[in-house]
C-alpha cells in the first residue's frame, strides 16, 4: 500500500523507538507505478497530488483478509461502523465526513444505493478484486458529487499474460464458516481475459445484543459472486474491454423479530480507448450498476428496494508537452429508484463537463480542475480544486491542495415518504490540505495535515414518527495522518494513525458535538516476515471512543484487536493459511446494540498458476 507518514511523530506516536533507526527496504510503490483514481488518467503516483493507498492483490492474500471492509480499516482515515458480524450491514467515514459522502468505482462504473447513498462493500467478493484505490480528499472537481470525502475504485481481477491461469481456494474456520473461489485468466498479447466465481457461508453470531431486548440466536450470511472481463487491442491501436459482475447475497439479522434479506448487485461495464492523432487519446465508457434488496419477516415477504446507477463518461488527454497533460471530460448520470416505497420523484439526471491540467517545471508539479454540474433537482454547482507540490530534495517533496465539492441529497434524504425532507439543500465543502513526503532508502514517511469544512451537512433528528433528514449549518473536520512503511531486521513494517476532530460546528442547538460513530483515533500497525517457506504475520487495529448519537450521549468505548496469521508454500503456487482474528478475543461495539465477532480461527489452502 502507498501510505504517507511523519517518521518522527510517528515514532513518538507508535513508541516504535527502533523506527527511528530503520535499515534499508525497498519502497511499497516505484515511482512509476500507474494510478487512475486521483486524476483520471493513467499518471505516476508521484504526480499525483492526492494522499493515495493502493491496495494490491499481493497485499489483499498476505494479509489474509476475509472482506473488503477489513481491508479499508487498514487505510490511513478511515473508520468502519459494522451493525454485527459477517455480512451486516457498514458504515464508511472517510476523514469524518459522511458514509455517503465516499465515490465509489468498480472498474470506472459509479456503484452503490441510489436510495441510501451508501456502498454494500460487505457483500464484494476479495477473491475477484485485483487491486484497490483510495483517494482521500475531494474530487468533486473530477467526478461530481458524492466525492465530498473522497474517492474508492476496486479494479477486478484481470489477465494479463499468454495462455491460461487458473487460481483456486478453499477454507474454513469458527462459527461454521466456509469460503472459496475458482477461476481462469490469461491472454495472448492482443487479448486477455478473466472468469471467477467465489461463495461464502457462515452461521454467524447474535447481530444485536440479546441483554437489549433481540433474540439470542446465530443471524448466519450466504453469499455467491461470479465475475467476467476481457478486452482486446486492435492492430490500429483500439483498444476495448468490458466488466459483468453479479452478487448475490441472504443476510439474517435482528429487528426483534427473525428477519432476512436477500440483495443482488449487478455491475456492467464498457470501455473503449483510441488514440486518433499523436498526443491525443479519447476513450469512452459506458456502465450500469443495480442495487437490488428484498426483505422478509420470517417468510413472509415485507419490502422491496429496487435502484439502478447508468453512467456515461467520454475523457480526452491531449499531451501539451513533457509534463503538460490537459485533460477535457463530460459525464452522465441517470439515478432510478423502484420497490414498495413511493417516492414522490423515482429518478433524476446528472450532466457533468470538467477540464483538468497537470504539469511540472523542474522541481515544481501542480494539478489543476474545474467542474460544472447540471443536477436536475437541486440545480448548478461548480467546484474546482488546485495541488501544488515541491520537491525540496531528491527524497522529500511538499505539497499543498485546496478543493470544493458537492453532494447531492439522496432520494431517502429528500424523497422519502416518511424520513425525507423537501427542504433540503445540497451539501457543500470546502478542503485544505498540506503533506510532507519522504523517501529515503529505507521506505516512505509522511505527514498529512487536513481541514473540511461543509456547509448543510445532512443528518438525523427524531420527529416524533421517526427519524428525519436535516441540514446543520455547518461542520468542522480537522485532522492529522502519520505513516511509515519500512524494512527492519528482515521485517515488512507498515503503520498508519490518523488523529481527527469532527464536531458539528452549526449555530443550532448540538454545537461543538462529535459527529456521531467517527473515532478521533485510528491506529493500525502490520508486520510480516517470510523464513523459506514459511511467512508468519500481524496486525493491530485500535480505535478511540465515539459516539453513536449526534447528541453525543451514548458512548462506544475505545479498543484494540490483533489478529495473527501464518502461510506455509507447499510451492510457489500452492500454499497453506491460516489465521486468528481477535486473539485476545476484545469484547466491543462499533454502532451501539450491534455485536462484533469475538476470538476466531480460519484455515484456508490457495493455488494461483504462475
Amino acid at each position: 500500500m502507498i501510505r504517507k507518514p511523519f517518521l518522527p511523530a510517528a515514532c513518538a506516536l507508535l513508541g516504535a523507538v527502533p523506527f527511528c533507526s530503520l535499515q534499508a527496504a525497498e519502497p511499497a510503490l516505484a515511482l512509476g507505478e500507474q494510478v487512475v483514481t486521483a486524476t483520471r488518467t493513467s499518471v505516476p503516483v508521484a504526480a499525483a497530488i492526492a494522499a493515495t493507498t493502493v491496495i494490491t492483490r499481493e497485499e489483499i492474500e498476505r494479509t489474509q483478509a476475509a472482506s473488503v471492509p477489513d481491508l479499508l480499516a487498514r487505510v490511513p482515515g478511515i473508520n468502519i461502523a459494522r451493525n454485527g458480524g459477517t455480512g451486516k450491514n457498514v458504515s464508511l467515514y472517510l476523514r469524518g465526513t459522511n458514509a455517503n459522502h465516499v465515490l465509489v468505482l468498480i472498474d470506472g462504473v459509479r456503484v452503490g444505493s441510489a436510495t441510501s447513498g451508501d456502498m454494500p462493500f460487505q457483500h464484494l467478493p476479495v477473491e475477484l478484486i485485483e487491486r484497490i484505490e483510495v483517494v482521500r480528499g475531494p474530487r468533486a472537481s473530477l467526478y461530481g458529487s458524492e466525492a465530498i470525502g473522497g474517492v474508492i475504485q476496486i479494479f477486478t481481477r484481470r489477465g494479463e499474460k499468454d495462455g491460461v491461469r487458473p487460481f483456486l481456494s478453499a477454507g474454513y474456520g469458527t462459527h461454521d464458516s466456509s469460503r472459496g473461489s475458482a477461476g481462469l485468466s490469461g491472454g495472448n498479447g492482443a487479448s486477455w481475459y478473466n472468469l471467477g466465481v467465489s461463495g461464502q457461508s457462515t452461521e454467524g453470531i447474535s447481530a444485536r445484543l440479546p441483554s437489549a431486548g433481540y433474540e439470542a440466536d446465530d443471524d448466519g450470511y450466504h453469499g455467491q459472486s461470479a465475475l467476467a472481463s476481457g478486452g482486446h487491442r486492435f492492430a490500429n491501436g483500439l483498444a476495448v474491454s468490458g466488466t459483468l459482475l453479479r452478487i448475490d447475497a441472504d443476510n439474517q439479522y435482528d429487528t426483534g423479530y427473525e428477519a432476512n434479506a436477500d440483495s443482488r448487485q449487478n455491475v456492467y461495464g464498457a470501455r473503449a480507448s483510441y488514440a486518433p492523432l499523436a498526443g491525443w487519446t479519447t476513450r469512452l465508457q459506458a456502465g450500469r450498476s443495480e442495487d437490488k434488496l428484498d426483505t422478509f419477516q420470517g417468510s413472509a415477504f415485507d419490502t422491496r428496494i429496487d435502484t439502478r446507477r447508468d453512467s456515461l463518461a467520454w475523457l480526452n488527454e491531449i499531451a501539451l508537452a513533457d509534463d503538460h497533460l490537459l485533460l477535457l471530460g463530460a459525464d452522465y448520470l441517470h439515478d432510478e429508484v423502484n420497490g414498495t416505497t413511493a417516492f414522490s420523484e423515482d429518478s433524476r439526471d446528472n450532466h457533468g463537463v470538467f477540464v483538468q491540467y497537470l504539469g511540472g517545471h523542474e522541481r515544481h508539479d501542480w494539478q489543476l480542475s474545474l467542474r460544472r454540474d447540471w443536477n436536475e433537482r437541486f440545480g448548478d454547482h461548480t467546484t474546482g480544486g488546485a495541488g501544488w507540490g515541491y520537491a525540496l530534495t531528491d527524497t522529500l517533496r511538499l505539497t499543498a491542495s485546496y478543493g470544493t465539492a458537492f453532494k447531492a441529497p439522496t432520494f431517502n434524504q429528500f424523497y422519502h415518504p416518511r424520513n425525507g425532507n423537501p427542504l433540503l439543500e445540497a451539501e457543500q465543502s470546502r478542503s485544505y490540505e498540506v503533506g510532507l513526503e519522504g523517501r529515503p532508502g529505507w521506505g516512505h514517511w509522511s505527514l498529512n495535515l487536513f481541514h473540511n469544512e461543509v456547509d448543510d451537512l445532512i443528518a438525523y433528528f427524531n420527529a416524533g414518527d421517526g427519524l428525519r433528514a436535516y441540514n446543520l449549518d455547518r461542520a468542522s473536520i480537522r485532522g492529522l495522518e502519520l505513516v511509515v512503511d519500512s524494512r527492519w531486521l528482515g521485517w515488512d513494517w507498515r503503520a498508519n494513525a490518523t488523529l481527527q476532530d469532527p464536531r458539528n460546528a452549526s449555530d443550532r442547538s448540538g454545537q461543538g458535538d462529535l459527529l456521531p460513530r467517527r473515532a478521533e483515533q485510528l491506529l493500525n500497525l502490520d508486520m510480516d516476515r517470510r523464513f523459506g517457506r514459511i511467512g508468519v504475520g500481524a496486525s493491530l487495529h485500535a480505535e478511540g471512543r465515539r459516539w453513536d448519537n449526534a447528541g453525543n450521549t451514548v458512548e462506544l468505548p475505545g479498543y484494540a484487536t490483533l489478529d495473527l496469521r501464518a502461510a506455509y508454500w507447499i510451492s510457489e503456487a500452492l500454499r497453506l493459511q491460516a489465521r486468528v482474528a481477535n486473539l485476545f478475543d476484545a469484547d466491543y461495539e462499533t454502532a451501539a446494540t450491534y455485536e462484533q465477532p469475538g476470538q476466531a480461527l480460519y484455515l484456508s489452502v490457495h493455488y494461483q498458476a504462475l
